[in-house]
Order: structure tokens, then sequence, then C-alpha cells
């Protein structure tokens, strides 16, 4: 084999290899070292450690507060990946049809995706604030008394808007992209068979969209899982009364604030088993559905 041709080789690995060494630190390592933890019990400042096999396990999963907050994550994952992609859908398919001022309307609309989730959170902590907040007031005048932090539901409402709100962006600029590649012949040639402006949508653009829809529902549900937790810390801190923790929240409360680190460890392995196996099932039964 000549030597530059095993240069050709070994350069890929050289370019990857800040990357892989990022992934390796920053995720395999800390996801090993999680599995390891989940077995012991530790005492809160980490200085001694028993094994302790499956007791943690045993302990999360005979706890109901586990399961108060599986149910909240799993209204407030659907909630989120659906809202936020279904609202970025309709707002990606108006920016494509606005001629003046296009550039201007997607700028605003990328712009929420630049702030930080934690950010995101007090934004919408202020407007829906009990006291002093702009919807919150307009609210009382319409004779609904809104309070997130004694009322649950409102509490989980505002942060389901909040991660929303955060999220869609992300999901418009894809939308947009796609829609962008549709061709326009296929239009002018349903139109022309006399099929009316939603007809073309459902039987043309949408299916041309199936691979960018299952591409955003996979990252939106990794987003409702984990990437949530800055706006629920801002907004509610897990309440009231467990309204809105949910299970990487969870992990954080048992973890950092209860110091117990064996059962934050094991809840941790299972929202990545959990999370693991939904990736698993999207790819596996929802990607027949997509026309590539």
């Amino acid at each position: 084999m000549s030597a530059p041709f095993q240069r050709h080789r070994i350069t890929p690995w050289i370019l990857m290899a800040p990357q892989l060494g990022i992934v390796l630190v920053f995720f395999f390592w800390p996801a090993l070292q999680a599995i390891e933890q989940a077995f012991y019990v530790e005492d809160a400042f980490g200085l001694s450690r028993e094994f302790a096999g499956l007791v943690n396990f045993k302990a999360v999963l005979s706890d109901p507060t586990y399961y108060q907050a599986a149910g909240t994550t799993l209204i407030f994952s659907l909630a989120v990946a659906v809202g936020a992609m279904s609202i970025a859908l309709l707002l990606a398919v108006m920016a494509d049809r606005v001629i003046r001022g296009a550039r201007v309307y997607r700028t605003l609309l990328v712009w929420p995706y630049a702030v930080a989730p934690a950010v995101a959170g007090v934004l919408w902590l202020f407007l829906f604030d009990p006291t002093l907040g702009l919807i919150s007031g307009l609210l009382g005048n319409m004779g609904i008394e809104w309070d997130h932090k004694l009322n649950g539901a409102q509490a989980l409402t505002l942060v389901i808007m909040a991660s929303i709100w955060k999220q869609m962006s992300y999901n418009f600029v894809f939308f947009l992209a796609a829609l962008q590649s549709v061709p326009n012949s296929l239009l002018e040639a349903a139109a022309i068979d006399r099929a009316g402006p939603w007809r073309r949508f459902w039987t043309i653009t949408f299916p041309l969209l199936s691979p960018t829809a299952f591409f955003l529902l996979v990252m939106n549900s990794v987003y409702a899982f984990f990437e949530t937790f800055g706006t629920i810390d801002t907004v509610t801190s897990g309440g009231p009364g467990g309204a809105t923790t949910t299970l990487v929240y969870k992990v954080y409360q048992d973890g950092f604030v209860g110091q117990d680190m064996g059962a934050s460890a094991a809840q941790s392995v299972l929202l990545m088993a959990l999370v693991g196996g939904l990736t698993w099932f999207q790819f596996r039964y929802v990607e027949k559905k997509v026309q590539y």
C-alpha cells in the first residue's frame, strides 16, 4: 500500500479526532460513570461508597413520585414535540408564500432559537407573573385567574408554551428549507388538475416533507426529554407540588438537591434506556411511513 494512500486513510480520523474526543469526554465517560454509580450507595460528600446491586433501581421503581414525574414527562414531551412541529410547519408554509419582506419575517422567526433555555424561561415568567405580568393581567381582565405558582395545570401549561416557543424556530428553519425544495412543477400540474391548495399540500407537499418531519420528530423528542431542564428550573423549579417535575429534573432534584447520588444515577440510566428505546421505536416503525 502506497504512502499517499495511507495518509489519506489517516486524515479523516485526524479531522474527526477533536469531535470524537469531545463525545468521549462529555458523553460516554459520564454515561459509564452514571451506570457504575447506579450500583453503589454513596454518602452525601462522595467520600465513601458501598456496592448495593439493584437496590437503587428498586428504590426508584417503588417511589410514587417517580411515576408522577414519568406521567408529567409523557404529557410534556408530547405537547412540546407536537406543538413545536405543528406551529413551525404553519409558520414555514406562511413564510414560504410571502414575497415582500420575506427575509425580515424569516429572520424574526429564527431569532428565538438563539435565546438560551433559561433566558426563554425568564421571559415567559415575566409575561405570566401573577402580579406584574402583561399576559396574566389581560387574562385577569377576561375573568381568568392566573397563578402558576399555585395552580399545577397552569404551571405545566406555562413551561410547555415556553419550551415550544424556544424550539419552534429550530423546526421552522428545516421546514422552510424543505418547502423550498419541493418542485413547483408538481404543484403546478396538480393545480391544472383542479386540486385545491389544501389537497395539494396534503397529497404532494406534506409527503415530500416526511423525511424532514421524521428527523425533527426524533430531535424534538430528545429536546423535550433533556434540553428543557433550564426552562423548567427558571420558571417553576419543578413545582407546584411536583406538577412540572419531569424525569430529567427529578434526576437533578434527587442528586444535587437531595444528595442521593445512587438513586439519581439509577434514574439517569433508566432515562437513557427510555429515550434510547423511544428512538429505536421511531426508527423501527415510524420511519416506515417516511417517503424518501
